[in-house]
């Protein structure tokens, strides 16, 4: 009897204690956004011993946690911190902090690094080298002084023995550089903003003393670089060094340093040797006023860069490229008569490889200061730029400002309209082309040129042939029908160009990793194709293949495009290419029929098969061992790691994990079989997950936003309607936590197309760029619909009233959506498709549209701004899904257009058009408004200055969320009106900062 009571008991106190909890939790608001995390730059050492990753808040500070990744008992100990370098103005708060503990989570060594990001590991996974940033109230603090850039608050730079904790730091810090493979060295470099200018002279009464200061008033450039020795913790400094690089190996660090002044120290490029520790000159000249381009080889024993005698200031700049050799190469004792000179650069002397004079490219043309030289992976070919040496600009002395002609000139036959040249004007000036140097001869060969000025090259081969594409005989006709190119091989010899493709539709065009073959996805004939270099001809590798390769839900009046490739196992025997579900291997040669090589599992079940591709680097796909994969399970939108082994095509891929929840980044090791992935949904923020290769017991590394569970959130489920069109829909409705079907809820509609797929994504707390945010509306009591479309050509406003209309309808039947009190909102294409409902239904009872297109007719010819196209390619081919021209579908761009209709408006819209924005132009908004004002209805337009398309300031997006949500409460929740809304906003308020919430 006892034991019952007490059990009773502790029922009760249990359930109470559940009931106090849920009667605590509180809605969101728009103060919590800017504490929210992510978690992010996960980093694995090479042997897979340490883990690095990255926890932000949206605002504020950070912190870069550190684990080491097998289990050990050995305590954890603070060590010192060694500052270097401006020592008292590094932040000493950087000792072993325990991180909040995970539950099931192994006992794992941590550290906790505040304000720790960009980090990276030492290819021997000794070291862990990170920057620290400067705190986030001492940055906003000086900027609200207003404190110049070059004296606000800098980084700090850590570097943290992964053997002994023992930690060495950099103050002032700009930026860092660690070889690739392998070494013991780094290179950081420093800021000293009292090295920054000259000083003045404290006696005003020496002339002698200023006239000396004139004279030594140049200012370096440069900046302080330290050479630390990661293992002895030993540095070496050297001034004024504007740019570094370094060799993959460790041996070679290649720098610059600018002239202290014109008499003294002149400026010039060396090399750091960290075998022998020695600096080693390599050029300096009272000639050369400019240094940059500089290039090491991954070995570190050539070196490439560009220098030019001209000054900063001048107009044009001649540059001329030069090489070296650290160790000479071998040189043939004996040649035969008549044979060409041995190139000089073999034995280590300084050589002038192109410059004003060379002949492998037409005259007038030099090296291209714009494209940083580049070696191959084995050191045999140096490539670079060149162009057309620009004239002097014409300066007329004797005009004033005022009176100088600006004016632009459109013409019937520019191959590019006068916008996009515009914008496009600083690419075109710094446009070259490339060329390469045979640094076994010395011998140029130039690749590309003004009509071929696209040319493909990896310098991880050294192909004999490369692939150069150009769009030049297309460029009028790709206003309207963008795409069209002409594909070339290039002898990477003789420049030899031989066109393979004639005016094709093609993506993904690419060499493959062994050179043999040019490939491609042919848009027109949903082909994929490749071309045989050693037979000349094309072969169609995806032609009589069981599949479909394009997109099979397509719906603009453009052609479809592919699912993409997983690229060439070695040798170029095989290229492995998607269909919608599956992986197949294809034999280019066309000896081996093509092989399903997921076995079909992904079609027959509905899963979106992708290989997970672990090294970035790889040359090709390894076609032994295991292959990994992500999974999309279309029915239920669930996602999932997936593995099957290569070697048995016929073999089903194994599902290690699935569930209603989004699985991404999964990452490894380079030479370990240590595994992370992310792994969240709506209700449970995206964490990050360590497991192995086996895949056994993943365990939750990090447990980010925990002030979730004192707040409503709420869940999301995917829903299914019949749209008038007669198509089976999908679409996600989110609700409000304890959610009542009994109960009565106002409801916002939102939608961009498709977004049933997101259906496990999760939707942080975080100021509006230009849409609602589902985690804050469902806080607050809403619910949020969000509908698929599908779309058929020219109609495109009534395919989105098709199905967004019975959606709501369908829901309404189920009883709880009040019908009163649903809202309506969209962004850019989803801002038009508001702005054309409400023309067509009153069923909404107040929208919000952000940059809609509201007149097709006087859209269609405008400008997108921010790449100077013309907007017409929009309206044929792609989004817009008209499908024609304005003269020949005229009526169909004007039953598209809201504005003619909108005077059938009876509900309230808010609008936002921002003043800078380059892809809808606002005064698209501007006609609509100004119609809405006319007819008396009620209607508001946000115009946040300066903004684009979407709100890039934080503080704008902030004010957006107030706005936005005021208005929706004030229509669907009975809130209180805000001021903005019943008295406007004057300029004169705005000029005196009045909000007017």
């Amino acid at each position: 009897m006892h034991q019952r009571v007490f059990s009773y008991v502790i029922f009760f106190l249990s359930f109470s204690t559940f009931l106090t909890t849920q009667a605590q939790k509180r809605p969101l608001t728009h103060a919590d956004y800017d504490r929210w995390q992510s978690v992010r730059a996960e980093k694995h050492s090479n042997n897979g011993q340490w883990l690095s990753y990255q926890i932000d808040p949206q605002e504020g500070d950070g912190r870069l946690e550190l684990i080491r990744v097998t289990p050990d008992a050995e305590p954890q100990t603070a060590h010192p911190v060694e500052a270097k370098a401006g020592g008292p103005n590094l932040p000493m708060n950087l000792r072993a902090a325990p991180s909040a503990s995970i539950p099931n989570a192994r006992t794992l060594r941590r550290y906790v690094f505040p304000r720790g990001y960009l980090a990276q590991f030492t290819p021997d996974s000794r070291f862990l080298v990170m920057r620290l940033k400067a705190p986030y109230q001492l940055m906003r603090t000086a900027r609200k002084k207003k404190v110049k850039a070059d004296q606000l608050p800098k980084d700090s730079l850590l570097v943290f023995n992964l053997e002994t904790g023992n930690r060495i730091g950099f103050a002032n810090v700009k930026s860092y550089i660690i070889p690739k493979e392998s070494g013991s060295w780094a290179a950081i470099l420093l800021e000293h903003p009292e090295e920054k200018g000259v000083k003045k002279d404290s006696s005003a009464s020496k002339p002698a003393s200023r006239t000396r200061a004139s004279v030594s008033a140049k200012k370096p450039k440069g900046d302080d670089m330290i050479l630390l020795n990661l293992e002895t913790g030993l540095t070496q400094s050297f001034r004024y060094v504007t740019y570094a690089t370094v060799s993959d190996n460790g041996h070679t660090f290649f720098y610059n340093k600018d002239a202290v002044n014109d008499t003294l120290k002149k400026g010039g490029v060396f090399v750091f040797d960290t075998r022998n520790q020695r600096e080693m000159l390599i050029d300096t000249s009272s000639k050369h006023k400019l240094y940059k381009g500089l290039a090491v080889d991954k070995t570190g024993s050539q070196l490439a860069w560009m220098a030019t005698a001209d000054s900063a200031g001048a107009d044009v700049r001649a540059y001329a490229l030069y090489y070296k050799r650290l160790i000479p190469a071998p040189v043939p004792k004996s040649r035969k008569r008549n044979t060409p000179a041995v190139f000089a650069g073999l034995s280590g002397q300084t050589v002038v490889l192109a410059d004003t004079l060379t002949n492998a490219y037409p005259k007038g043309w030099n090296v291209n200061e714009y494209r940083t030289p580049g070696f191959s992976q084995d050191g045999k070919r140096l490539y670079f730029a060149t162009s057309i040496l620009p004239p002097k600009p014409i300066k007329d002395s004797t005009q004033l400002d005022e009176e100088r002609v600006k004016v632009d000139i459109w013409s019937w036959n520019d191959p590019i309209i006068q916008p996009m040249q515009l914008r496009q004007l600083k690419q075109e000036k710094e446009r070259g082309f490339l060329a390469v140097c045979d640094l076994t001869t010395g011998g140029i060969t130039q690749l590309g040129n003004r009509d071929i000025p696209n040319v493909q090259v990896d310098t991880k081969y050294d192909h004999p042939y490369w692939l150069g594409l150009s769009n030049l005989p297309y460029q009028i006709n790709s206003m309207w029908d963008p795409g069209q190119v002409d594909l070339y091989l290039i002898n990477a010899k003789t420049g030899q160009k031989n066109r393979i493709a004639n005016d094709v539709r093609v993506s993904y065009a690419q060499l493959s990793p062994g050179g043999k073959y040019a490939w491609w996805y042919d848009e027109r004939d949903s082909l994929w194709r490749a071309w045989s270099i050693a037979e000349n001809k094309r072969i169609d590798l995806t032609r009589g293949i069981p599949a479909r390769f394009f997109d099979e839900e397509h719906d603009t009046p453009d052609l479809p495009g592919s699912y993409g490739a997983a690229g060439w196992s070695k040798d170029d025997r095989y290229v492995l290419i998607y269909d919608r579900f599956d992986l197949w291997r294809i034999d280019p040669t066309g000896q081996e029929k093509a092989v399903n090589l997921t076995a079909g599992y992904g079609r027959k079940n509905g899963i979106r098969l992708r290989r997970v591709d672990f090294d970035r680097e790889e040359k090709y796909v390894n076609l032994t061992g295991d292959l990994w994969l992500t999974g999309f399970w279309e029915k239920d939108k669930s996602t999932g790691i997936l593995r099957k082994s290569i070697a048995n095509p016929a073999a089903e891929p194994v599902v290690l994990t699935q569930g209603a929840y989004r699985y991404a980044s999964l990452s490894k090791a380079r030479n370990a079989p240590t595994l992370t992935f992310h792994k969240g949904n709506f209700r449970e923020p995206i964490n990050l997950y360590l497991t192995d290769t086996t895949f056994a017991e993943p365990h939750q590394l990090t447990r980010i936003n925990p002030q979730q569970d004192s707040i409503r959130w709420g869940s999301v489920e995917l829903v299914n309607w019949i749209g008038n069109n007669g198509v089976r829909l999908e679409g996600l409705l989110y609700k409000p936590e304890d959610f009542d079907p009994k109960k009565k809820y106002p409801m916002l509609v939102y939608y961009y197309e498709r977004n049933a797929e997101t259906l496990n994504d999760y939707k942080a707390p975080a100021p509006s760029r230009s849409t609602i945010n589902m985690a804050y509306c469902v806080s607050n009591g809403y619910l949020v619909f969000v509908p698929d479309i599908v779309y058929t050509t020219g109609m495109p406003g009534q395919n989105a009233y098709d199905c967004i209309v019975p959606g709501v309808l369908n829901l309404i039947e189920k009883g709880f959506v009040d019908r009163e009190r649903i809202g309506l909102q969209g962004q850019s294409w989803g801002g038009y498709q508001t702005a054309f409902l409400v023309t067509k239904t009153n069923l909404f009872k107040a929208a919000m549209a952000g940059a809609p297109v509201a007149n097709m007719t006087s859209a269609y010819g405008g400008i997108r701004w921010g790449t100077g196209m013309s907007r017409m390619f929009q309206y044929e081919k792609t989004q817009s899904r008209i499908g024609g021209t304005l003269w020949d579908k005229p009526m169909n761009y004007i039953e598209s257009s809201p504005l003619f209709y909108a005077n059938r408006i009876q509900t309230p819209l808010l609008l936002m058009a921002n003043d800078q924005d380059g892809a809808v132009p606002w005064y698209q908004s501007i006609e609509f408004y100004s119609a809405l004002r006319r007819l008396r209805k009620p209607a508001w337009l946000l115009v946040y200055n300066g903004e684009d398309h979407n709100l890039t300031q934080r503080h704008n997006a902030k004010d957006l969320s107030v706005r936005m949500y005021q208005f929706f409460d004030y229509y669907l929740k009975e809130a209180p009106e805000p001021a903005w809304m019943k008295q406007g906003r004057s300029a004169v308020e705005k000029e005196l900062g009045i909000m007017k919430y």
